[in-house]
């Protein structure tokens, strides 16, 4: 069975021939972002990223690389692509990870991202990679950014504030039940987008059942999988970086509000310096406002100000 989307690395030189070669008018020029040239033939597409990745796309993708690529631009009689590792990373589904799970302050976002054959390897040109990789909080938010326009709305995020997060805390007594439940929340919000979306896929932090019990009618349908390392896949990727541009969005946010210079993320020092001054400034009162109550970090904070747990306002 043939393979209907190749990728192949491209020198410079082959990147010029190429062009060189599209700019025939028997292929019909289309626009697509972030390409150096981008066409259609009747039966694939083939996009020159600025990356100097080909994507070679269709049913006639692997007859146009043995008879036009290798033998006019790369020179070698093989097929000169480097093969989809994941075919189901191509195919419809969404993908869903979590920013704020450790982090004593701020919220616990989820996003939920919808991709296809036609997005992925746009997301992939962008820098859609696991947020954890991204050392810089501003080009996170500018790849977010970029994600965003390219998805057509084809994304949801949920946002825990920190007082519905500990509410909730509360009443599970586990963060996994309280991330099942996000999980759940994004992928029915996106399902009303995108009805069709066969597959739901997310890291794995527990049991599967646990997000298709809190799934409502219509997030029954889908098939969801847990894996580990399901960063690598785009869609979840791009859900990693909406939810820390979210995350890094409702910091700044709080920082207005709360009169804080700079709110770190974690649960350093630092982290434990500021929220304690900020009990000491207004109270235990305002720990659920900020903070995620149950942390170790928290009752430090409480006991360091001469308070305790019982101190806290009832949810």
């Amino acid at each position: 069975m043939k393979q209907n989307s190749h990728t192949i690395k491209l020198t410079s030189d082959q990147q010029k021939k190429l062009i060189s070669l599209l700019q025939n008018p028997k292929y019909k020029q289309v626009e697509v972002p972030y390409t150096q040239i981008a066409v259609a033939t009747d039966n694939c597409r083939i996009n020159l990223y600025t990356s100097g990745k080909c994507l070679i796309q269709g049913k006639g993708a692997e007859d146009w690389i043995t008879f036009t690529l290798e033998p006019e631009i790369t020179g070698e009689a093989r097929l000169g692509y480097e093969a989809v590792h994941d075919p189901e990373s191509i195919k419809p589904h969404m993908g869903i990870d979590e920013s704020g799970k450790g982090d004593l302050f701020g919220p616990l976002v989820i996003s939920a991202v919808y991709t296809d054959e036609k997005t992925v390897e746009t997301l992939k040109e962008l820098g859609a990679r696991d947020s954890k990789r991204i050392s810089s909080d501003r080009v996170a938010l500018q790849i977010a950014s970029d994600i965003r326009k390219q998805l057509e709305g084809k994304y949801t995020i949920v946002t825990l504030g920190p007082e519905a997060y500990n509410r909730m805390y509360n009443s599970m007594k586990n963060v996994n039940r309280v991330l099942a439940w996000g999980h759940a929340r994004a992928i029915e919000n996106l399902l009303e987008k995108v009805p069709d979306c066969p597959r739901a896929l997310s890291d794995k932090f527990g049991p599967t059942h646990r997000i298709e019990s809190a799934l409502m009618k219509n997030g029954k349908k889908i098939k969801m999988d847990q894996r580990t390392k399901a960063e690598s896949d785009p869609a979840v990727a791009a859900a990693s970086i909406l939810a820390r541009a979210g995350f890094l969005n409702a910091l700044r946010k709080m920082e207005k509000e709360f009169g804080i210079e700079t709110i770190p993320k974690g649960c350093s020092a630092k982290v434990k310096q500021i929220a304690t001054e900020l009990v000491a400034a207004k109270g235990p009162g305002i720990l659920p406002k900020t903070c995620k109550c149950h942390f170790r970090t928290a009752e430090q904070v409480l006991q360091a100000n001469g308070y305790s747990r019982s101190d806290l306002p009832s949810a």
